[in-house]
């Protein structure tokens, strides 16, 4: 009888802190040993001393996520689970939407429902709160993060999503009191609001306009208020998709204040420019690459891989944000004229994201291989309360593994990916490396260019408060500390 369900051998293992060869043993979906030469499975794949990695775990990603503006994203729990595991991410971390005037328990529930059935992957949810009202701060907040909903996400703009400045205050304050963590999408509301109707009243209504109304110092006040607002509430806070330097800056401030304040960039900050939003006013193709905060410019693009390499960034997530190109629900729902400011925001990303930072970071030296498992599964498990159920190679830990194939010649096409969207904006780029094999819990999901998902089998994942919000110890006044 064999000792495993499944031995992974000759493996050339990765974690955040170690490279190691083993071969790698799994039964019931979980790793339960790592040796030389160890004893039969019942099936067996040969690594062939290619790289195992942790699977990725996607901690910002939007699926089958409520609209209000006519538009619908193009990708559900089962198209985008699907591209997901075809890319190497085995977890992902969407957001259940709160409306204002709904419940926040309301908007998780009817979240389960558009999950039922369709995950071929594990998957937790954040909750993004738009309504914080006195009953959600008081009495659903608190609940739902007993219940394994730690992590929850605020914006700065979006009329339809922002808090006021008290609101953010009065979140924060929950989020310290019962450990929970609080993303923060920080752009000035006024300020784009303000360029907006002065651009739209010139008539410049092209998609490239989009970065003219969202410049750099909009993110910059907003990341410097929300630092301040997290400081004034003593609690760690995470900024989501920072674009560039001067964002970056107010980060590494707070670093070197002593502050717990983490950030997270993506992959648009690092392929893309302001030029992809169009160079001339009838490049309509411009709207494909229209997100918040938008791409910046390759003295940008440049800083962000400093930060990445350097530790300013814990995290790099896809923000993946699916709308069609064409039809009527897509990026011109609004119209096939409709101006920058009512296209829908947000670009794929989920199956593209490990293979862009793996070929043009870990493969150009820009990253160790080390670094690639941090941001892309251990840092985010850990972020999020995941770890080390996830995010790493470990006896006890999830059998969520992904072999890799390297030193190939490809290039993304969307012909190749397996979202519902009918573009990628990464379209053309070169790739050295791509998933050869996934194993979500033991089970393959992905080998050698065929989806071998089936729906449903995936499974919510309840998060542990994450360590990281928790606020820094500090020592009593007057305490004397003896060595």
């Amino acid at each position: 009888m064999a000792d495993f369900d499944l031995v992974i051998r000759r493996a050339r293992c990765a974690t955040a802190a170690d490279v190691f060869e083993a071969d790698i043993g799994i039964r019931g979906g979980v790793i339960v040993a790592l040796g030389s030469s160890l004893p039969a499975g019942h099936e067996e794949i040969d690594a062939a001393g290619r790289w195992v990695l942790p699977g990725g775990i996607d901690g910002h990603c939007h699926l089958d996520q409520p609209t209000s503006d006519g538009s619908r994203m193009a990708d559900d729990f089962l198209t985008g689970t699907r591209s997901a595991a075809c890319g190497g991410t085995t977890t992902v971390l969407p957001f259940a939407l709160q409306m204002k005037g709904q419940s926040l328990r309301a908007a998780v529930e009817n979240y389960h429902r558009r999950a039922e059935g369709k995950a071929s992957i594990d998957y937790a949810f954040h909750l993004i709160v738009t309504d914080p009202t006195p009953e959600v701060l008081s009495e659903e907040l608190p609940s739902l993060i007993r219940e394994g909903y730690t992590s929850f996400k605020i914006y700065m703009t979006y009329d339809d999503l922002k808090l006021a400045d008290r609101e953010f205050i009065d979140v924060l304050a929950v989020a310290r009191e019962h450990g929970a963590l609080v993303m923060v999408h920080a752009e000035n509301a006024d300020c784009i609001a303000w360029l907006t109707e002065r651009l739209l009243a010139r008539g410049h209504t092209a998609s490239r306009y989009h970065a003219t109304a969202r410049p750099m110092l909009v993110e910059r006040e907003a990341t410097h208020r929300a630092i301040a607002y997290a400081e004034l509430v003593d609690v760690p806070i995470l900024i989501v998709h920072v674009s560039g330097r001067e964002a970056v800056e107010q980060v590494r401030w707070a670093h070197s204040h002593g502050l717990r304040i983490y950030a997270e960039t993506c992959p648009q900050y690092l392929f893309l420019t302001a030029e992809d939003l169009g160079i001339t006013d009838d490049d309509h193709q411009g709207a494909k690459c229209i997100c918040s905060p938008p791409p910046r410019d390759r003295a940008n693009q440049q800083l962000v891989w400093d930060g990445l390499e350097s530790g300013v960034f814990q995290i790099f997530s896809s923000d993946h944000a699916p709308f069609t190109f064409a039809g009527p629900e897509g990026k011109f729902a609004a119209g096939e004229n409709a101006s920058f400011d009512r296209i829908p925001n947000g670009i794929p990303g989920l199956e593209t994201r490990l293979a862009l930072l793996f070929s043009h970071g870990v493969e150009t030296g820009r990253l160790t291989i080390q670094q690639f498992v941090a941001l892309t599964a251990t840092n985010v498990a850990r972020m999020y309360g995941l770890y080390p159920r996830k995010g790493s190679i470990a006896v006890g830990a999830d059998a969520d593994l992904v072999i890799w194939e390297t030193d190939i010649d490809r290039r993304i096409g969307n012909a190749d990916l397996h979202h519902a969207v009918d573009y990628t904006p990464y379209e053309g780029i070169p790739v050295s490396a791509w998933p050869a094999l996934t194993l979500s819990r033991g089970e393959v999901v992905w080998q050698d260019g065929e989806y071998l998902g089936v729906a449903g089998r995936g499974h919510f994942l309840r998060c542990d408060l994450p360590e990281p919000a928790r606020p820094k110890a500090r020592p009593e006044a007057g305490h004397t500390w003896s060595v």
